[in-house]
């Protein structure tokens, strides 16, 4: 109506001063917006979301202070298959933190280019995240780009990595250099309180929603989540990430389990794999791990004497679809 109102008809836009009108109408109408939010956040039956905002900035460093270099990072993919299936859109941000605390200081760049996968984009995966095969066509990641932005980068963060990292890897070598968290894996939501580790979820119980499965709006969403303090522990979700960096983390394999302890592994958070025949569970730390070893000798094998495999995985191999060291254990 406003725009209605203050057309000129010579130019069917608005003259200067209907601008400037509008523009003081949409600031007020912002303003009285904001006003009902905080009135309706007073009210035990309401909750009220924001649209996240990108923020370059969100701490200021102190003269002098060290701060390390990370990334967060988002992919789009033609489907589930990291030897088939090709990278569509990489999304990353590099910010500096304080390795320390935990606390998110500011961000240094900010990339997302699209590429050509050579192949048709599947619908179903279209459906997901709107990237049409018009698009990407003819487009290709800058490689000298990515490989600039990765000099100095301590530590890469994927909102589940075991996806993204072996996609990442197979079009980007380099990455297989870097250290990688996972904030699904490397943070336990459930002994903070949540629900859900879904990056939407966890972003909405800070009061926030965002435009989802878009590289770059991943990225900025993850990033606001890793600066927010956990409830319970009442750390940073980049610090509770970043303390698993220091721990040794191992993947454990039931191999030869009996067929009837299946449930009991599996309640435990053990994994089938079709393909090794096996149960697994990842744990972190040798205290961890001795304790998983007797509960293996006391639940599963009977007390019995076994041997069991247990493998190595430091920041740069977890995640991917490369192993690391293995020895085998005798229980």
């Amino acid at each position: 109506m406003v725009l209605w109102l203050c057309a000129d008809p010579s130019k069917r836009q608005p003259s200067r001063p209907c601008l400037t009108l509008l523009t003081q109408t949409t600031q007020t109408m912002t303003q009285d917006f904001e006003q009902l939010a905080q009135q309706l956040e007073q009210h035990p039956d309401y909750r009220v979301l924001r649209r996240l905002t990108p923020t370059p900035m969100f701490n200021t460093p102190v003269p002098g202070q060290r701060l390390s270099k990370g990334v967060v990072l988002d992919t789009e993919t033609t489907g589930f298959d990291a030897q088939n299936d090709r990278v569509i859109e990489l999304g990353m941000l590099v910010f500096e933190f304080d390795p320390i605390s935990g606390m998110v200081y500011r961000v240094l760049d900010v990339f997302d280019e699209l590429e050509d996968p050579g192949f048709p984009i599947p619908p179903a995966t279209t459906a997901v995240h709107h990237i049409t095969d018009e698009m990407v066509q003819g487009q290709r990641i800058d490689d000298a780009r990515v490989a600039s932005l990765m000099q100095g980068v301590e530590v890469v963060i994927a909102h589940n990595a075991a996806f993204d990292r072996p996609f990442v890897e197979a079009r980007w070598p380099l990455f297989e250099q870097l250290n990688w968290a996972c904030s699904i894996k490397d943070i336990d939501w459930r002994e903070e309180g949540f629900g859900s580790a879904k990056l939407e979820y966890l972003l909405s119980t800070q009061g926030y929603f965002y435009e989802a499965h878009r590289a770059e709006a991943d990225c900025w969403a993850l990033l606001a989540l890793l600066s927010h303090i956990l409830p319970q522990s009442q750390r940073t979700a980049l610090l509770a990430l970043l303390e698993t960096l220091n721990q040794a983390q191992q993947k454990v394999y039931a191999v030869g389990s009996p067929f009837e302890t299946k449930d009991m592994l599996k309640a435990r958070n053990y994994r089938w794999s079709a393909e090794l025949r096996c149960w697994s569970r990842l744990v972190s730390g040798d205290q961890e791990l001795q304790e998983e070893l007797s509960w293996l000798k006391r639940k599963v094998y009977g007390e019995r004497s076994a041997r069991v495999e247990v493998e190595s995985l430091g920041g740069k191999v977890r995640y991917s679809s490369r192993q690391g060291d293995k020895e085998v254990v005798t229980i």
